[in-house]
């Protein structure tokens, strides 16, 4: 998949699909407009472009501190799986956010993308003030028929969880992970939520203690869930381990920051400044201090146990 982080890079001129949003988890409920502009990709020969910026709009202009699903990084490497053609990561300026609606349409999805199908949900907004939205863009499309930059719009509904017939979103998937339901949000994501991050040096404990771990810093801005113990998967280059994660500051150990600290079933790898993807599976125990190391480490046993037998029948 292609990774463009400035809009002038894009110089191709075959025609696209394109589909724009914010795409925080890349959750079910994206997964109906990526399927879409997939199929049109398929069907009509078009590149899929997937359009968003580089932070939330909201966030660059102090609307919302609310934490994402998910960095930038981690979104991409979800869409490239999903096998679509080009992100454009388009940085949020003051020249974007002052353009009109029209202009927007005409010179970025149409001149600059060649967009020949465009797929929005139908709560989608953009241009100044937001006063674009798909109905705009299906009376644009009405409007450039007759042109030779003809497109057509195709507006996806919410998906919905057929149990609850609550709207997925990513604010629903946020609520749960606050509330350690990891597989509530694993449902609402299609998938496992992880951390993806280079492994670094920690106070090696868990060397000492005979359960080794690798150790991975989250960025600020990710939203994490309750700090305490998770069965987890762990997937580095073409390699996957089951484990136990603990997110959180080590209190035994008089730790302060906030780490996701893994144990690998079986593993005796040298690992430090490998990409490692840590999903968390189901959510254990809360973190805790311990009276003494020992205790950790009877407990980290029992938690081990735990696991292996929970992920033997889960996975």
């Amino acid at each position: 998949m292609e990774y463009i982080k400035e809009l002038q890079q894009y110089t191709d001129t075959i025609p696209s699909v394109v589909t724009l949003g914010k795409f925080d988890g890349v959750h079910e409920g994206h997964h109906l407009l990526m399927d879409e502009v997939l199929r049109c990709g398929r069907e009509d020969g078009l590149k899929t472009i997937v359009f968003t910026f580089d932070v939330s709009p909201q966030k660059r202009l102090g609307m919302s501190h609310t934490k994402s699903l998910m960095t930038n990084r981690e979104r991409f490497l979800c869409l490239e799986e999903m096998g679509l053609d080009v992100l454009i990561e388009c940085p949020f300026t003051k020249e974007i956010q002052t353009m009109e609606a029209e202009t927007f349409v005409r010179e970025i999805l149409l001149e600059k993308l060649h967009a020949a199908v465009i797929v929005v949900g139908d709560d989608f907004r953009f241009g100044r003030g937001r006063a674009g939205d798909a109905d705009f863009l299906l009376k644009m499309a009405e409007k450039f028929q007759a042109e030779d930059d003809a497109f057509t719009v195709h507006v996806i509904g919410k998906k919905k969880d057929l149990q609850s017939g609550r709207e997925i979103s990513s604010t629903w998937i946020r609520e749960e992970l606050l509330e350690g339901n990891v597989e509530a949000a694993n449902k609402l994501l299609g998938r496992p939520y992880f951390l993806l991050g280079e492994v670094v040096h920690g106070r090696q404990l868990g060397r000492t203690l005979k359960i080794p771990t690798i150790n991975q810093i989250p960025p600020s801005e990710k939203l994490l869930p309750p700090k305490g113990v998770y069965f987890s998967r762990t997937q580095i280059g073409a390699q996957q381990w089951d484990g136990i994660t603990n997110i959180g500051t080590k209190p035994t150990v008089d730790g302060d920051q906030v780490t996701a600290e893994t144990h690998l079933f079986d593993c005796a790898d040298d690992l430090y400044g490998k990409e490692a993807r840590v999903e968390l599976i189901h959510f254990h125990r809360p973190e805790q201090k311990f009276g003494s190391v020992e205790e950790l480490k009877e407990q980290m046993e029992a938690d081990i146990s735990a696991a292996h037998d929970f992920l033997t029948v889960k996975l």
